[in-house]
């Protein structure tokens, strides 16, 4: 409002085609009712009856969901009086993990309520000062609203589960309801696996992943300890137990030149030659990696046939990690350190894992990466006599996978977004546990 632009016969200072608009009319009230469409795309997705949008995004990508903070992230919107309301939910998103809708509503009902106010007379910076003191009056004001406190993070059958599961079945239920029971379950599970015993403050979201496996129904969902990958080793070995491991964020193959070359050979014994170096050095790195007690390879990029070849020959297992999100996990996991080199790693390198397993989930074969937990090792008996006695002393992450089922790819994305939900809210509950 304060800035003065030059109008179109002064100095030439912006580019064609810019607009000058001010005053009431053309400026505040065009802004309110941007912002008043915007609510209007979200609000009926509000609550656990709001109705799923179809939204087509701009790799025409089809999503069904009444996550507002999905729909606006797709919509691409441009007003910029509206795209603050966007920036307000992700920051809403970002922090809590839930309520971006609740932003939307919120702050477009508040610019409407405004709008009176302006037509009435009174300036925008004193509505402003308004909204600050009753901002202050209401923070004073939810003191004194607290009706529990969740004391306990799960792993207590009586007290711990019910309490958490009070706190988040709302937050569930805005996203599938009816199903909040099966999803909160889960959540439940995954986070008193992997909350932190001394300090729950320190609860990481990131140690709660979720794998999607087609098929089933959502009833059939379960948490495994550990990392769940939908893909199966590219060895013929698919099970290590008690086992170091190597990680490499490399490709395990012969490196290749950057410039193309044509080979001349004349003679058989010429082409038998000619691929003897490559299979020597694959050969001594394989066998360099299964003397120094390696039982298993996980790398971030691909693993050639020859490798694949000299993995089966030393009986040890090979597993491709596409994402690095997903290496970075798993070396929290093992206690591993990636390596940007093929070759040995050194024993603070190197990682270890109680049990590797491939196993079939819906007739999708998937991985599963886990570290074995005090209770299984003291059930195990004679079978966890082979468990190494520095395989105590790794400091690993208490990481936990859902592994959601469902019928079709939009409702397991529906799914994820619940199951997200409650993770954060158990995150925004360490930081304050009044409800």
């Amino acid at each position: 409002m304060a800035l003065r632009v030059p109008q179109a016969n002064g100095p030439q200072l912006f580019k064609e085609g810019y607009k000058n608009l001010q005053g009431l009319e053309e400026v505040i009230f065009r802004n309110i009712q941007a912002t008043k469409e915007m609510s209007e795309l979200t609000r009926t997705s509000f609550g656990p009856n709001g109705r799923n949008k179809m939204v087509v995004n701009h790799l025409e990508k089809l999503f069904v969901t009444n996550d507002a903070a999905t729909i606006i992230r797709e919509l691409e919107v441009v007003h910029p009086a509206a795209k603050l309301i966007v920036m307000a939910s992700q920051q809403q998103e970002s922090e809590a993990g839930d309520g971006t809708n609740y932003v939307v509503i919120f702050a477009s009902e508040l610019l409407q309520r405004a709008e009176s106010l302006l037509r009435m007379g009174l300036h925008p910076s004193e509505i402003a000062r308004g909204y600050e003191l009753s901002l202050k009056a209401a923070l004073k004001a939810l003191e004194g609203l607290a009706v529990a406190q969740v004391s306990g993070w799960g792993g207590d059958e009586n007290k711990g589960d019910s309490e958490l599961l009070k706190a988040i079945t709302t937050a569930i239920a805005s996203k599938q309801y009816g199903q909040e029971a099966v999803l909160g379950a889960l959540v439940v599970e995954a986070v008193a696996a992997s909350m932190p015993a001394r300090d729950p403050s320190r609860f990481n979201v990131d140690n709660v992943r979720v794998v999607k496996v087609l098929g089933g129904s959502l009833s059939q969902s379960r948490v495994e300890h550990g990392m769940v990958f939908p893909r199966s080793p590219e060895t013929a070995v698919t099970s290590v137990r008690f086992g170091k491991v190597a990680v490499f964020a490399c490709p395990v193959d012969m490196g290749q030149t950057e410039t193309k070359g044509t080979v001349l050979l004349h003679s058989a014994s010429e082409m038998l030659d000619y691929t003897k170096g490559e299979e020597a050095q694959m050969a001594r790195v394989v066998t360099e990696l299964h003397e120094a007690g390696v039982a298993a390879v996980i790398c971030g990029a691909g693993v050639g046939d020859l490798a694949i070849h000299y993995f089966n020959r030393r009986g040890m297992l090979a597993l491709k990690v596409p994402s690095k999100f997903e290496l970075r996990r798993l070396c929290r996991v093992v206690g591993a350190n990636p390596l940007a080199r093929l070759g040995v790693p050194t024993p603070e390198e190197m990682g270890y894992c109680d049990e590797i397993r491939t196993t079939e989930i819906g007739g999708d074969r998937v991985t599963i990466v886990r570290q074995w937990t005090t209770e299984e090792i003291a059930n195990a008996g004679e079978a966890a006599a082979d468990r190494p006695a520095f395989a105590d002393r790794i400091q690993r992450s208490p990481l936990v996978t859902v592994v959601l089922r469902g019928a079709t790819q939009n409702a397991l994305d529906d799914a994820e977004r619940a199951v997200d939900d409650g993770v954060n809210v158990v995150k925004a509950l360490t930081k304050d546990a009044r409800l």
